[in-house]
């Protein structure tokens, strides 16, 4: 039996103003989960080289093909959504991070979950090296000193010459990188996640490769 012509016109109607703005969602997110998405900073934890508010590109397409390399930026799920430890409560359910992580939802809505977010760090070590960090924030990988120049932010040293900041000395399992902020005084990271302190490659969302805004500071983020 065939529709009415007033079917066929409010079916039309329909497709011509949801058609749109479906085909506009799941191109975005097809994009957001397989090529590249945008990101801003936050926190104060990757000052000087990224600025709190810096909108940064992510690529995701080269690190399903290799694993990070020491220097480069990285986006990640939250330490609370992996590390052994403070992983051990519930965790929420993918829709619900789809939900909380979309543009605007958590502004509109208030909703939060410590789970859901993506934490940005910069890969020092890398699976097999023997790394250590010392107590002023310096990175050691064999026993040599890791040459940083994005950071200037170290952990300050007492009249002792004993530094504030949590050590570390362990060798990176193979699958893992680990991560640290270029402000070493004040960034939550490998040193001080109770489960290990080492990041998953399979947690890692994409690399940082370009900000475009402010626009005074476009550009790569490339070493």
């Amino acid at each position: 039996m065939s529709q009415s012509p007033s079917s066929n016109q409010k079916t039309r109607a329909f497709w011509d103003f949801w058609g749109p703005i479906l085909c506009t969602l799941s191109l975005y997110t097809g994009i957001r989960h397989f090529i590249a998405e945008v990101r801003y900073i936050p926190s104060g934890s990757m000052i000087p080289g990224l600025q709190i508010h810096d909108r940064l590109v992510i690529e995701k397409l080269s690190l399903g093909r290799r694993s990070p390399r020491r220097g480069e930026i990285v986006v990640f799920n939250s330490p609370y959504s992996f590390d052994k430890v403070l992983s051990a409560r519930k965790q929420p359910s993918n829709l619900k991070c789809a939900l909380v992580t979309f543009p605007l939802v958590a502004a509109i809505t208030g909703l939060r979950d410590p789970s859901c977010d993506a934490y940005i760090k910069r890969v020092v070590a890398v699976a097999g090296d023997e790394v250590s960090v010392n107590g002023k924030g310096e990175v050691l990988i064999n026993q040599q000193l890791l040459d940083e120049p994005y950071v200037s932010n170290y952990c300050s040293l007492n009249r002792y010459g004993v530094g504030r900041c949590n050590t570390f000395e362990k060798k990176v399992p193979i699958g893992h990188v680990l991560v640290l902020g270029d402000n070493r005084a004040n960034s939550w990271d490998g040193r001080l996640w109770p489960g290990g302190g080492f990041l998953p490659e399979g947690e890692i969302l994409g690399r940082a490769v370009w900000r475009f805004w402010p626009i005074d500071r476009f550009g790569s983020l490339s070493l």
